[in-house]
């Protein structure tokens, strides 16, 4: 670390690099370490890795606006690859309306009618699962699975094609980051995959019943227009189904490593919950999102100027020892409330509700069916520039 002009730490690394997305945990160490505010010179970008700066950033709208972008890339200068995201690329007030609409359409008393339906099918997925064997890949086979199984049927989107929402999803979240290798692999697909998903937000496609077409029949009230409609599914099926399999992957991973954490629950299903949102702390599927200041700001004893693009580690905010104590341990006994796995704020994961009755769901039935979980070989990350995801996790269970 060197000083910048500013008084704010210097950093050389590329947070983007492939060594460090396979393991970010000491990188993120050494920025908590360095300051509140460390000057990225790569990227020439400004960087917050203390859970006390992440939060006050994700919470300050107007001081850090989202509008600009939650990317590398600022729209302030630079033109969107996609017309920007009316939830996460938005502010008040063009950010209101859409975000009340789908705080509505996926809000715990929607959700609540689905609920039934999806424990069913969790436990007719886990069952599949053991009836094949007792090892087996916990991505592949479950965390990936159960999402693909009930979320585009919540949605309402057709059968065909559906499995293009994860490439799409990994592109998506990589291009938040730099243009590097990537983005470059995903770059062939662009067009074949965001026309698809354009095509899944039409009135027309979409069932008479779910998200998708409440979300059009909002825009028959007037709660949002007719051209918002369309790109509100379209965050559903950019989100939707990613973060949410990654963070299953992460609570089944946590849960094969840690045997004692599993028996807690097993022994009170009620923390089921409360695992998957200290699973999102512990191992944050979400890692990194960009805000730019729309003032000059002064952070922890460094002037930002106006402009400026702040990429803010969520990951490293949710292992704070300032804020978490023992932050390296998953513990299902820890109150997790108040991490930034979700974001915090008016920009605060609309989706949390349907990603923890989605893990609810999973876990319970594998309570019930499942023993003891443990790993049945070395799990292999799936690398993408903001997501901390996973192409592998071999687990090997003994059914009840």
């Amino acid at each position: 670390m060197t000083t910048f002009a500013s008084h704010a730490p210097v950093s050389h690394i590329d947070p983007f690099g492939l060594d460090i997305l396979e393991n970010p945990l000491p990188f993120q160490a050494d920025l908590r370490d360095a300051g509140p505010v460390v000057y990225l010179d790569r990227y020439d970008v400004f960087a917050m890795g203390r859970y006390e700066q992440v939060h006050a950033a994700l919470t300050d709208w107007q001081g850090f606006q989202s509008a600009a972008g939650v990317g590398l890339s600022n729209f302030r200068y630079e033109k969107p690859w996609r017309p920007p995201s009316l939830l996460l690329e938005a502010d008040p007030p063009y950010h209101d309306a859409p975000r009340a609409v789908l705080s509505k359409v996926l809000g715990p008393r929607a959700l609540q009618k689905l609920r039934a339906s999806w424990l069913a099918d969790a436990e007719a997925l886990v069952d599949q699962v053991l009836e094949a064997g007792t090892e087996f890949d916990a991505v592949t086979r479950l965390a990936a699975a159960f999402p693909l199984r009930v979320f585009p049927d919540a949605v309402g989107i057709p059968e065909a094609g559906r499995e293009n929402l994860l490439p799409y999803g990994d592109h998506l979240f990589n291009a938040f980051g730099p243009v590097n290798s990537l983005v470059e692999k995903g770059a062939p697909r662009v067009a074949e995959l965001s026309a698809w998903v354009n095509a899944q937000c039409t009135r027309e496609a979409l069932s008479e019943e779910g998200f998708g077409a409440q979300i059009w029949a909002a825009a028959d009230r007037g709660d949002i227009t007719y051209e918002q409609a369309p790109l509100i599914v379209r965050s559903l099926l950019s989100a939707g189904v990613d973060t949410t399999a990654n963070g299953l992957a992460a609570v089944l991973y946590a849960f094969a490593g840690h045997p004692d954490q599993w028996e807690r629950v097993r022994a009170n299903p009620m923390l089921a919950r409360t695992a998957f949102d200290e699973a999102v702390r512990w191992e944050s599927p979400v890692q990194t999102f960009f805000r730019t200041t729309t003032r000059d700001i002064e952070v922890g004893g460094v002037l930002i100027p106006d402009g400026r693009k702040i990429l803010m580690f969520l990951g490293a905010a949710n292992r704070d020892p300032r804020r978490w104590e023992n932050p390296d341990t998953f513990d299902v006994h820890r109150n997790p409330s108040g991490h930034v796995g979700f974001g915090m704020g008016i920009h605060q994961c609309v989706g949390q509700h349907v990603a923890r009755l989605e893990s609810e769901a999973l876990l319970t039935a594998l309570v019930t069916r499942v023993e003891t979980i443990e790993p049945a070989g070395p799990a292999e990350r799936h690398l993408n520039n903001t997501l901390r995801s996973w192409k592998s996790v071999p687990v090997r269970v003994i059914p009840n």
